[in-house]
Formats: C-alpha cells, sequence, structure tokens
C-alpha cells in the first residue's frame, strides 16, 4: 500500500469511528462495535441537524418553561401523557383552572399569560407557580414545572420544594471575561454548604469573599463546585437532583451564583459543574418522576427505569426529548451561569447496563464492548462532549468513571467518546489501602509507580489522593489516616513533635507532591485536604440527629499560626507555585529511572524536573546517585523538608548539584544528591 493509499484509510477509518485503534490497536477486534455506537452517534448527529442542529437543539431552555416576552409570558411544557394541563400560582389565586394550556401534536401545551394593562408581567418576579394536569383516568396532578429555574424549600412546612418564577427586573451584569482553558488543570473540588466554619449552610457570597482568595493563593487555577444543581436531599451531596435547571437556593441567589463565578474568573480561574445526567430523584411532587403521570417519560419504564443501588430513576438516552433536555441542560449553564465545562458524575453507570453494580471491571476489553454496553448512553455522552467542544472549544469535560473504558478521553472524531480527562479512581483507593494495611517498611515502591503511571496512552487523566469520596464519614481523610491519634493534642507547634505527627507531616506532603508530579495530567484536591483536614464529612442526617458539626470546614485551624496544619497548606501552594514553573502537568508521562524497594526511594524526571522521593521512615542518604534527563547544573525548586512546610531543614536550599557524564539507570548522565529520610526534592536545570 503506497503512503497516499494508508492516508487515505486511515481517513476513512476515522469517519468511521476506527480512528482510535491507531492509537490502541488491542481495539482491533472490537471494529465493529466502534463502528456501531459511531453510527448511532452519525444518526442522532443527522436528527439534530434537521431540528436546527446543536445551535438550536440544545436551547430548548429558550422554548420550554416560562419566557418572558415584550407583551407578556409564554409558558411551554412537554407532557405527552396528559389530557389536559393548566398554570396556576400565586399570580392568580392557585385557581386551578383558570389559565388551561393548549397541546399540539407532540404533547407539548402552551400558553400565553398577557402583561397588566399597567404593562407588568402578570406573574410577579419570585412568586410561586404549579402546572397542575388531568390524567386519561380523569384524576388530576401538580407539578413543578420541569424546565423552571428556581425552587425553594421551607423545611418548617414541608419537605417537598415550591416552584418560584424568577424575573428580576434588574439581570445580572458580567464583568469577566473567563479565562483561557488551562494548559496544566490544578482542581479545587469545592462544595459550597460546607465552605464554612459555622454549623449551617454556606452561602454563595461567603465562598466568594472567604474561599476564592484561598483557592486563587494556592495557584488552583480551576474550581469544581459540587452539589449545585437543586436537590432535595441535602445528605446526598447534591446527587439526588429534583430540578435540573435550578441552581439550589439553599446557598443564595442565582445572581449571587453568577458573582461567583465572574469573580472567580476575573481571578483567573476557570469554574467547572458537577453535573449528574447519570440519573435523577425519584422525588414525584418535586422531581421529573411521574412528571405527566407516565412512568416513562424521561425515563425508561419498568425496571430499565429504576437504579437499583441509588433508589433513583434512569434516563431514556434514546428519547428525543430527553436527549433534547439533558443537552439543553448543559448549554443553560453554559450560557447562564457562564460555567467552563463539567464534571460528569457516574458515567461509569451510564455506559453499561449493569452500571457497575457488583461487577469487578478487569480491564479486559471485551468488558467495554458487547451485551452489557448501554450504547445509547455512550452515544448521547458522545453527542454531549462533540456539542460543547464544538459550541465552545475552550470547554473541559472529566468523566468520573471507574472502568477504564477506552477511548472515553479521545475525540468523538477518532471514534473516541469525547472527554478532555478522566478521574483516576484507583489512586486514592491505592493510597487509603497502604495506609489500612501495609506497614511503612512494606510499601511497594513499584507498585505506587506503577499505579501512578498506569493510565491509557493519550487519554489524559486527572490524579488526586483523596476527593470528597474518601472524606465522608465511613471512611477517613489521609491526614485522619495519618494522625487521628493526636491531631487533637499534638497539632500546636507549642507541643513537642511526636513520631506519629511528625510521620504525618511528612507523608501527607510527599503523598500529595508524587502523585501530583506521576499521576497525570491534571490534579485535584478537595476542600479542606490541602491543609490535612481533620476528621470527616458527614451532612445533617437522620443517623446523626441532623448535625452540621461535621458538615463544614475548619478554616481556623489552619488560619491559627500556632498550629501546624499551616505547614501543610503551605506546601500545597508551593506545590502548585512549582508545577507552573515546570509544567510537568501538560508535559508528557514521567520517565522513571528508579524503584529501590530495599532503600525505599522513587526517582522519576518529567518536564526536564527531577523528582526524589525517599519513603525510608529511618534512613537518609548521602551521595545517593539519581538519573538526570540532560547534562548541567540543578537546584532545588521544592523541598518538602523546609522549615516553613514543618520539615527539619536537613537539606540546604542554595546548593547545587553538577551531572556526571556516566550512564546510570535509563539515562546518560547522574547526579549525586542528600536525601533525608521521608522527604521529597525537585530539582531544576540552573
Amino acid at each position: 500500500m503506497t503512503s497516499l493509499e494508508n492516508k487515505t484509510a486511515t481517513k476513512a477509518q476515522a469517519q468511521d469511528g476506527t480512528g482510535v485503534i491507531e492509537l490502541d490497536p488491542w481495539l482491533e477486534p472490537y471494529r465493529g462495535a466502534l463502528k456501531q455506537r459511531y453510527a448511532a452517534y452519525q444518526t442522532w448527529k443527522e436528527k439534530i441537524a434537521m431540528d436546527g442542529g446543536y445551535e438550536k437543539f440544545s436551547r430548548g431552555y429558550e422554548r420550554f418553561g416560562f419566557q418572558v416576552e415584550k407583551d407578556g409570558i409564554t409558558y411551554r411544557e412537554w407532557a405527552p401523557n396528559a389530557v389536559e394541563a393548566f398554570v396556576f400560582g400565586e399570580f392568580n389565586d392557585w385557581n386551578p383552572t383558570s389559565h388551561p394550556m393548549k397541546k399540539n401534536e407532540y404533547g407539548v401545551f402552551e400558553i400565553f399569560v398577557p402583561n397588566n394593562a399597567n404593562g407588568t408581567p402578570a406573574i410577579q418576579h419570585d412568586t410561586k407557580v404549579k402546572i397542575t394536569m388531568i390524567k386519561p383516568d380523569g384524576s388530576r396532578i401538580d407539578r413543578l414545572p420541569a424546565w423552571i429555574h428556581r425552587v425553594t424549600q421551607d423545611l418548617s412546612v414541608s419537605p417537598d420544594y415550591e416552584a418560584v418564577f424568577w424575573n428580576p427586573p434588574k439581570k445580572y451584569q458580567w464583568k469577566n471575561k473567563a479565562p483561557p482553558k488551562p494548559k496544566s488543570l490544578k482542581v479545587y473540588e469545592a462544595h459550597v454548604g460546607i465552605a464554612t466554619t459555622e454549623g449551617r449552610v454556606g452561602q454563595f457570597t461567603e465562598f466568594t469573599a472567604n474561599v476564592l482568595p484561598r483557592i486563587k493563593k494556592l495557584g488552583y487555577n480551576t474550581i469544581q463546585l459540587m452539589a449545585i444543581m437543586e436537590h432535595a436531599y441535602y445528605a446526598s451531596f447534591g446527587y439526588q437532583i429534583t430540578s435540573f435547571f435550578a441552581a439550589s437556593s439553599r446557598y443564595g441567589t442565582p445572581e449571587e451564583l453568577m458573582a461567583l463565578i465572574d469573580t472567580a474568573h476575573g481571578l483567573g480561574i476557570t469554574v467547572l459543574l458537577d453535573v449528574v445526567h447519570s440519573h435523577a430523584c425519584k422525588n414525584v411532587l418535586d422531581g421529573l418522576n411521574n412528571f405527566d403521570g407516565s412512568d416513562h417519560q424521561y425515563f425508561h419504564a419498568g425496571a430499565k427505569g429504576r437504579h437499583e443501588l441509588w433508589d433513583s430513576r434512569l434516563f431514556n438516552y434514546g428519547s428525543y426529548e430527553t436527549m433534547r433536555f439533558l443537552l439543553s441542560n448543559l448549554r443553560f449553564f453554559m450560557e447562564e451561569y457562564q460555567f467552563d465545562g463539567f464534571r460528569f458524575d457516574g458515567v461509569t453507570s451510564m455506559m453499561y447496563l449493569h452500571h457497575g453494580i457488583g461487577f469487578g471491571f478487569s480491564g479486559n476489553y471485551h468488558e467495554y464492548f458487547g451485551d452489557s454496553v448501554d450504547l445509547e448512553a455512550v452515544v448521547y455522552l458522545m453527542i454531549a462532549n462533540d456539542m460543547l467542544h464544538e459550541l465552545y472549544p475552550e470547554s473541559i469535560t472529566i468523566a468520573e468513571d471507574v472502568s477504564g473504558m477506552p477511548t472515553l478521553c479521545r475525540p468523538v472524531s477518532e471514534g473516541g467518546i469525547g472527554f478532555d480527562y478522566r478521574l483516576s479512581m484507583a489512586i486514592p483507593d491505592m493510597w487509603i489501602k497502604l495506609l489500612k494495611e501495609k506497614a511503612d517498611a512494606e510499601w511497594d515502591m513499584g507498585n505506587i509507580a506503577f499505579t501512578l503511571t498506569n493510565r491509557r496512552y493519550k487519554e489524559p487523566s486527572i490524579a488526586y489522593c483523596e476527593s470528597h469520596d474518601q472524606a465522608l464519614v465511613g471512611d477517613k481523610t489521609i491526614a485522619f489516616w495519618l494522625m487521628d491519634k493526636e491531631m487533637y493534642t499534638h497539632m500546636s507547634v507549642m507541643t513537642e513533635l511526636t513520631p506519629i505527627i511528625d510521620r504525618g507531616l511528612a507523608l501527607h506532603k510527599m503523598i500529595r507532591l508524587v502523585t501530583h508530579t506521576l499521576g497525570g495530567e491534571g490534579y485535584l484536591t478537595f476542600i479542606g485536604n490541602e491543609f490535612g483536614h481533620p476528621e470527616w464529612l458527614d451532612f445533617p442526617r437522620a443517623g446523626n440527629n441532623s448535625s452540621f458539626h461535621y458538615a463544614r470546614r475548619q478554616w481556623n485551624v489552619v488560619d491559627d499560626h500556632l498550629l501546624r496544619y499551616k505547614f501543610l497548606n503551605e506546601f500545597d501552594g508551593a506545590m502548585n507555585h512549582a508545577e507552573s514553573q515546570v509544567g510537568w502537568l501538560s508535559a508528557s508521562q514521567a520517565f522513571v529511572s528508579l524503584k529501590h524497594e530495599g532503600d525505599k526511594v522513587l526517582a522519576f524526571d518529567r518536564a526536564g524536573a527531577v523528582f526524589i522521593f525517599n519513603f525510608n521512615a529511618t534512613q537518609s542518604f548521602m551521595d545517593y546517585r539519581i538519573a538526570v534527563p540532560e547534562p548541567g547544573k540543578y537546584r532545588i525548586l521544592l523541598n518538602s523538608d523546609e522549615a516553613r512546610f514543618g520539615g527539619h531543614d536537613r537539606v540546604k536550599l542554595d546548593g547545587e548539584f553538577f551531572s556526571t557524564p556516566t550512564p546510570w539507570s535509563g539515562r546518560n548522565q547522574y547526579i549525586q544528591v542528600y536525601i533525608p529520610a521521608r522527604s521529597a526534592l525537585v530539582l531544576v536545570r540552573s
């Protein structure tokens, strides 16, 4: 085959969804499956093109729900099972029949409510509304509008939400443009509600004033906001969504969320939304479940439409109006709130018919193709990623997937699913397992290096030591695993530095740094873990007498200069700022030059920098040979043993290390360094 024929064949593959095979030959036996899902994607894209393409199709929020026009308000709702429908609320003294809606042949009900005689809207801003429908059997059901932008909850009256017509007379005026897409993604995962020291639900305004400056100072360039989409149960961590187009009112107003994002953009910080399209709350009175009286409007009917483990409803991704609803949901948050992208929750549950329940993925490729795959859900993810990257080239999408699905982070044009990053969920599991089950002397350098580097070629990953999952009650944060026996008694600099605290501070820094530098193309921390947050995370619920004690962040301990938490916080910032100088996250995967099991030393180079970790609990090493990628003089950029990081200052920061031109550990030159026990060094060429 000639060179031209090769190029033509490769181009043809890219057009039929098999271009990914060129990158991963192990996919060759599944060429047919790749073609099948790509053909299904193309079919959907053709359907959407007939309805105005992504640009028009994904603006369903500008057609459905309440639309404010010059002469009045139009309200539309898709409810095909209903026979009749009426809008009612405070504007008509809750008269359930005075405002009937007309139904078209597609099952869409519509009504136009003209302005008052004086020109003001008949439905006033911040007043309650509902839709009431008549089912085929003649019974009446009341529901919250599916596309409503605000719902509120008064727990003193009822746990159910009430829909609010939100039409402020003065629209929010955006001040700042979004920053460019970060080359090295450093993500601060945050929950607004727990971001206060007080035992209550934190507010958007407080997060903007008090937490954004901390994030900026620490060097994070991206925030991932959890639990923003309205959810009925606070303790669900935002994963039981009831109103998909409403930002949670428990934190403040829509405009206050806009101000938070606007302020973050002004600080040069990208803002991502944790989006839950994997399932929906089963609530009927204030959710989508049985909205029009049927169990299959937005969801699959029967058992297929129910998640056994989460006790929630599962979307029918093959439905035209469900596709419009979900794509419009993404577009709404990009346009109205100016989010910069999404972290898609529960992607594993979406992609497989078994939802990952009781299924242990071995990594064999047959697990990712065939009868166990939910083709409709995979195609929805392809369409969603394709739309976002076509309309917003700077947008970022992250997949939460534990299965290791190949092609997840390759472009849709190649036959991939289209995400920019996947979360490296095996890494935090490894750290917790080591801390729970292994003595320090049993830590396997080879296994640590393998787990941190075990990711699919050219499919970017975000590494993390612990996210919100590891912080939740039932588990413990890394800091708590390391130091819980003495965190309440020996974290003051006025007390002696005990062996437990000394070990805990040292390993907490080393675990974060080796994960940051070796584990992926992005890095993530969960709010508070940057300073070794004491205790776990537990939302108010019946099991803890509705206590907020653990549903908060104790900023007071890191702000107290007499406590050792400040050392961990200082190191976190230094680590991120060092990355900004070196750019290791955006560089190719590291070259691991040393995994010495006896010495417990791990060394590698990436982006021209050299990283040295001595996990030995007792032994320091003089003149230790470390391979370096280039000849020259090296200096210390970051040293975990500095006193300002709670270390012992055993290494001179102004030391210089000259390479010797002799092959060593896979490189053509080496340096000799002093590496104290339980410490890490980052060296760069002068």
